[in-house]
């Protein structure tokens, strides 16, 4: 049988992209569907305008320290509009780069949306029908709203970039990363930021001491956190018109990710007044925002997986063996749409692996273990390996812990703190895992992931020779366990 394409890729983002170009320059005859921006979410509405907003939110800060050092300096009030503009421009530049990746590569762009109509065609909302040996499902996910009444009020991380104007009042729920990491971004930018986890600590499978350290400088940062709680009810204020508003599933039925963004604040979220909200323990206030991070959930909603026997897990996500592919030998999926590493730099390399697997004849099963990750708060949490919880259920360990005021803080008498830690087993001397909180923890953790990543003991970390004066030189020098676990 002949078909249009050698793959086609259902998906823009960081994994369908490098394995449609890496495909095409193997000599395959490749296609890629993309209905929202080209980029995907980490380009578009995630990290990359995320970690921008990070370093924009953390000059008021820093100016503040300035002064405390001898400058003459005064942080004046954020500029929103001006920030959103030079952000825009930005993110339109990246998605130009990913459409010259594209195009370079010899690959054909379809700017629509992709639906499987059986195990080698894609149907088009354009209205074709193009067939490939290979499908490739690279849809990520999207933010979930909690399903309670009157939810469509609020907005999600994908909403956040759109806004005309930030509140002056915001109530973020959800204890993950993308919930803290806006909760200091705002606050950062002199938003009043409330938040609401209905568990008992934020950052829930991140090591617990770390997170405990993070938790705890939000609050002193200004953040006001309430663990253990969680909206019970939301309306508009009464002398709003709360019958003018369309629900979200009206308003956004049918559009993409950022079309719904933006159309989002028409029908309930950036206009229409303040929200009032009742809490759990039985507080109520009223917050200009609502914004939900309570999860992501996988991007399979209407792709027609029915129509080729492609099996889907209780989530939605698809279900792929070691090698990427479905339960449908010709469809394969990567990244988040199959909910296993839920990072993109993981999505790259699997999209790598099935083109080695697929197209180079060389069976390519990615490595999920031992990946380092950060979360982008203020300060950061960087962290590779096991948490101290999940390493003393699996061995004797050894845990080398120091907290402390970093030099730059200390010296103008400020309370940051920092974290380092090692869990190490007792039996090899291998580092399982390494907890960074601190400024930059993100850069840190990369380079100290590599160690771990090559199985080094806590002998060989000793051996290496401190640079000093840095926060990062505690790593090599703490010389006697803090505790067994």
């Amino acid at each position: 049988m002949s078909f249009d394409y050698d793959l086609f890729v259902i998906g823009g983002g960081s994994g369908g992209v490098r394995a449609a170009r890496v495909a095409a320059a193997e000599g395959a005859k490749v296609a890629l569907a993309e209905d929202d921006r080209m980029g995907g979410t980490c380009v578009i509405r995630g990290c990359v305008p995320k970690k921008l907003m990070v370093f924009a939110s953390s000059y008021r800060e820093a100016m503040a320290e300035a002064q405390d050092y001898g400058w003459t300096v005064h942080a004046g009030g954020f500029d929103w509009p001006s920030f959103q503009a030079k952000l825009n421009g930005e993110l339109d530049r990246l998605e130009g780069v990913y459409r010259n990746l594209l195009n370079n590569s010899g690959v054909q762009i379809y700017d629509a949306r992709g639906k499987m109509k059986d195990a080698h065609t894609v149907a088009l909302s354009t209205g074709e029908e193009v067939t490939a040996k290979h499908i490739l499902i690279a849809t990520g996910g999207k933010p979930a709203l909690p399903g309670m009444d009157n939810d469509h009020l609020g907005i999600t991380s994908n909403d956040i970039f759109h806004l005309p104007e930030l509140p002056k009042r915001i109530l973020i729920v959800g204890g993950g990363f993308i919930a803290c990491e806006f909760a200091c971004i705002l606050n950062g930018m002199g938003v009043e930021v409330t938040q609401y986890y209905r568990g008992a600590q934020v950052l829930r499978g991140f090591d617990d001491e770390a997170r405990g350290l993070v938790a705890e400088m939000m609050i002193k940062k200004g953040v006001d956190l309430h663990v253990g709680t969680n909206i019970v009810e939301m309306r508009r204020e009464a002398d709003v018109d709360d019958t003018s508003l369309m629900t979200a599933s009206d308003a956004t039925k049918g559009l993409t990710e950022d079309k719904e963004a933006e159309l989002r604040h028409t029908y309930g979220q950036g206009k229409g007044g303040p929200i009032w909200v009742k809490a759990s323990n039985g507080t109520t206030q009223v917050f200009d925002q609502v914004m939900f991070a309570t999860g992501r959930t996988p991007n399979t909603e209407d792709l027609g997986l029915d129509n080729t026997g492609a099996k889907l897990g209780r989530r939605g996500e698809i279900i792929v063996d070691e090698y990427s592919q479905t339960s449908q030998p010709s469809i394969y999926a990567v990244g988040d749409v199959t909910n296993r590493v839920n990072l993109t730099p993981v999505a790259i390399r699997e999209g790598m692996a099935f083109v080695e697997t697929v197209f180079k004849g060389n069976p390519t099963k990615v490595d999920h273990e031992l990946i380092p990750s950060a979360v982008f708060t203020q300060p950061e949490l960087g962290t590779v390996g096991l948490t101290e919880e999940e390493a003393r259920d699996q061995e004797p360990v050894d845990i080398y812990c120091t907290s402390f005021r970093p030099m730059q803080q200390a010296f103008i008498d400020r309370e940051d703190r920092v974290l380092m830690k090692l869990v190490v087993s007792k039996e090899t001397d291998v580092v399982l895992g390494c907890h960074i909180v601190a400024p930059a923890a993100g850069e840190m953790i990369q380079l100290a992931g590599i160690a771990v990543k090559m199985g080094a003991t806590k002998a060989q970390f000793d051996q290496v020779c401190a640079v000093h004066p840095t926060m990062s030189e505690e790593l090599v020098t703490m010389k006697t366990p803090m505790r067994s676990a």
